[in-house]
């Protein structure tokens, strides 16, 4: 369920897009997240600091794009986004005990409290160089190919890289010998 609403705001972007052209679907986009972090703050009673990371950047390049009318703002969006999940990746293995990577799977991923710190600041990494490579990829899209292509792969180049990658970490996660171990009676 979280998974659709997280999707929701992109989904609506993209049918304003097809419907009504990129200045439109921006401000359904800004729309969205704002019903998003209203619907975080109704079922959470809080908000995720992913969720207000991003909206933000909505707010700020998507309101920008919109008074500007330069849609180059808006495209930059995911890359930020994505260089600074990169970047808090980066900084928590530092300046927090337990890395970025851990604190957002450890909840989702049974028994992995049982994974040895190494194993954590490996995956950790392996976050690093998917969101900064992600990122780059954005950028490329963005300066490269047409608004049209920039939209699909924002649509559906990055949901079906997230739905991968959060796939491929919950198999190898699971399949670790500590995970197994746990589980045994």
């Amino acid at each position: 369920m979280q998974a659709l609403i997280d999707l929701a705001p992109v989904a609506a972007f993209f049918v304003a897009y097809s419907m009504a052209g990129i200045y439109i679907a921006t401000a359904v986009l800004m729309v969205a997240m704002l019903l998003l972090l209203l619907v975080d703050l109704l079922r959470l009673k809080r908000i995720p600091p992913m969720h207000l990371l991003s909206a933000g950047l909505v707010f700020v390049l998507g309101g920008a794009t919109l008074i500007l009318r330069d849609v180059r703002f808006l495209k930059w969006k995911p890359t930020i986004f994505l260089w600074l999940v990169a970047v808090m990746a980066i900084i928590s293995v530092w300046f927090s005990a337990t890395p970025l990577a851990q604190r957002l799977l450890q909840p989702i991923v049974a028994r992995s409290e049982t994974l040895p710190r190494a194993l954590w600041l490996r995956l950790n990494w392996i976050w690093v160089g998917f969101y900064a490579l992600l990122g780059a990829l954005n950028l490329w899209i963005a300066y490269h190919r047409s608004e049209r292509d920039w939209v699909h792969f924002k649509f559906f180049g990055l949901t079906v890289a997230f739905v991968l990658f959060s796939m491929a970490q919950a198999a190898w996660l699971a399949s670790r010998p500590e995970v197994r171990a746990a589980e045994a009676p």
